[in-house]
């Protein structure tokens, strides 16, 4: 009797220790990351309410968030069966360790072949599929379709989309997909800028008669990059040079024009945005292609703040391109070749690694995001 009266005492004792207090539970699952806390939603009920409330998504975006470098690229080959994966790029790039088949099985079957990443916002990305439009959240699965425009709908008219844009106002809990159209035929050159929000699920026309469309345009439409609350895009006011990055406060709902610098040059056909350290940069194409200057707005929307950060050498690199995408935690960039390859390089833009992930003639689709939890509810 004694030995089973101390057997149960013991027992009372490990399972007391093992307990541990639900708060302190909760700030452990805050820092895990968004792969493990999907599959802890099978550890029980509780668990499973708590990982699917949206403030407890929130709160662990908003603290991954405070930790600079917690993103992960996504590549997707398009084709009748899309080949898409994620990577940690602070990794080695040879490493498949932490690489994670996706898979988008919302999509209408024949509708992969010319699928697009055209944007990217606290986790999620905007792809356009055969002209639809649908914003997807690769850690999660969660996704919802944007309907089409007025602008879109008008059968008796023939529209051309100049730019795209993806953001999050966070006075209103909102993501807003930014588009413009114009009519060539029109006779004016009528350029229509709209928003749909997805709270609303409604489309509104925004005030922008200042912008002309050849404004944002060097190739069939431009994507814009969300950063600091506003949407940016390069400027092309003559299509010959640029000018300006012109910016879209999401909150505001208005544009600005944050100018480059007087001494900037490059090739308008292989410049683009991209970050670099969390900062707005501007990458180009010198030389005939046989590098890469990368500028960094070191104080943003500061002129004078524009520094020529890093140089990139093309010459190692099998396609001779490199577009810039983000940088890792350790001052590497990793940047695409142009087609399905990664290229990583150090401060002084030498080539570290390359590595290319499939080949297919269509090319690849390459952008970073940050991980999160967060649903469009």
């Amino acid at each position: 009797m004694k030995e089973d009266r101390d057997q149960a005492s013991r027992s009372r004792v490990t399972k007391k220790t093992m307990t541990l207090p639900w708060e302190l539970i909760i700030e452990i699952l805050l820092r895990l990351p968004v792969k493990t806390l999907v599959r802890f939603k099978c550890v029980c009920k509780s668990w499973l309410l708590l990982l699917s409330d949206p403030h407890f998504a929130t709160s662990h975006f908003e603290l991954a968030s405070s930790r600079t470098h917690r993103h992960r690229l996504v590549l997707i080959a398009p084709s009748s069966v899309p080949q898409i994966l994620s990577i940690d790029f602070n990794e080695s790039l040879h490493s498949d360790s932490d690489s994670t088949s996706l898979g988008l099985n919302f999509l209408p079957p024949g509708s992969y072949h010319n699928l697009q990443i055209i944007g990217s916002c606290r986790g999620f990305l905007l792809l356009n599929s055969c002209q639809t439009l649908w914003v997807w959240n690769p850690s999660t699965g969660v996704h919802k379709k944007v309907f089409s425009s007025p602008v879109e709908s008008n059968m008796n008219a023939m529209f051309f989309t100049l730019f795209y844009g993806f953001g999050y106002d966070p006075s209103k809990d909102d993501y807003l997909v930014v588009k413009a159209s114009c009519n060539p035929f029109s006779g004016c050159n009528a350029t229509w800028v709209q928003f749909f929000s997805l709270r609303d699920s409604t489309w509104r026309d925004i005030e922008a008669s200042h912008l002309s469309y050849n404004l944002l345009s060097s190739e069939c439409f431009s994507k814009g990059l969300f950063l600091n609350g506003a949407i940016h895009w390069l400027g092309f006011p003559n299509g010959v040079s640029m000018n300006d990055v012109v910016a879209f406060d999401v909150t505001e709902r208005s544009f600005s024009e944050i100018p480059l610098r007087v001494d900037f040059e490059g090739d308008i056909g292989y410049c683009d945005l991209g970050v670099f350290g969390e900062l707005l940069s501007v990458y180009c194409g010198v030389g005939r292609g046989h590098s890469v200057e990368i500028w960094v707005m070191k104080e943003y929307k500061v002129e004078s703040s524009w520094t020529k950060t890093i140089v990139v050498s093309c010459e190692d690199i099998p396609t001779g391109y490199f577009f810039l995408i983000s940088s890792t935690k350790d001052g590497d960039i990793v940047g695409t070749d142009g087609n399905c390859g990664l290229a990583k390089c150090n401060g002084k833009g030498e080539l570290l690694e390359y590595r290319s992930y499939w080949n297919n003639p269509c090319g690849s689709q390459m952008v970073a995001h940050a991980e999160s939890l967060l649903s469009l509810t």
